[in-house]
């Protein structure tokens, strides 16, 4: 078995070129976070990367066999730190582990503007100021997104890269415009405090780690630096990918994890 966890905002397409491979072979489960997808806001307004781990774990024990091995999770973006955080607490529940586009901190920790001392408490900080500004401008930011511009605009910038296949993007664009404005900005800023570094010497199981080329959200160096406290794992670089590299370059996306699960299997 197969256990999907999604970075911020995505949802279950950007894993299709993954699922179809594994399909063949595996029980693949996906799952939303809260306030995710087809999953409730949360009630409580707990966003927290701890309260998303618990709610993995809760995904892993109803969908595994008590009488058989743990399942192998394979995590994209956000979810890497929320599977790390898994692992922190429940390392039962992890058979082996496959990181995508993603590290155990926050993204950008120690590489460029993040290397200035409180850079990234005063990052923190400001997104809290701005929770109150979020449900006044999230009108205008669903406009923008349901619009043809974000598109072009992400290439522009370099978030995307020129053969990101515009269908998979939309639906992604479409799901962010759909999301409740507070429960997505509460993710982010749990995002932006995560820290899951010192999980890594703790680490047993089979790990595979991939990492985009041009990736600008998740820079390549940060995924280094994780590889570097995991010296024992799969490491595989995908070049002319950026964040989107599940869609962008799917099939040497798949490629790469059927690799890696048949190793494990």
């Amino acid at each position: 078995m197969v256990v999907l966890t999604n970075g911020i905002g995505t949802t279950e397409n950007f894993w299709r070129f993954i699922v179809e491979d594994l399909s063949r072979d595996y029980t693949v489960v996906h799952w939303d976070y809260r306030g995710h997808g087809s999953t409730p806001v949360s009630k409580s307004g707990d966003y927290s990367l701890r309260t998303q781990a618990d709610d993995l774990a809760r995904v892993t024990r109803a969908v595994s066999d008590p009488a058989g091995p743990p399942p192998v999770h394979l995590a994209f973006s956000m979810g890497v730190a929320v599977l790390i955080e898994l692992y922190r607490e429940h390392p039962e529940l992890v058979r082996a582990m496959g990181l995508i586009a993603g590290a155990p901190d926050a993204p950008g920790t120690g590489t460029g503007l993040f290397r200035v001392p409180g850079s990234q408490l005063a990052a923190r900080a400001l997104a809290f100021l701005a929770t109150p500004l979020v449900p006044l401008v999230a009108p205008v930011v669903k406009v923008f997104l349901r619009s043809r511009l974000p598109y072009p605009v992400a290439q522009f910038a370099g978030v995307l890269e020129a053969h990101a296949p515009r269908e998979d993007i939309d639906v992604f664009l479409a799901g962010v415009a759909g999301m409740d404005p507070l429960a997505y900005w509460r993710s982010l800023r749990a995002l932006l405090g995560v820290r899951g570094s010192d999980v890594l010497a703790r680490i047993t199981v089979p790990v595979l780690i991939i990492a985009a080329a041009n990736d600008l959200l998740m820079p390549l160096g940060q995924v280094e630096e994780m590889r570097r406290g995991l010296p024992r794992a799969r490491f595989v670089c995908i070049e002319g990918a950026g964040h989107a590299g599940l869609v962008e370059k799917g099939v040497e996306m798949a490629t790469a994890v059927r690799a890696f699960m048949d190793e494990v299997r």
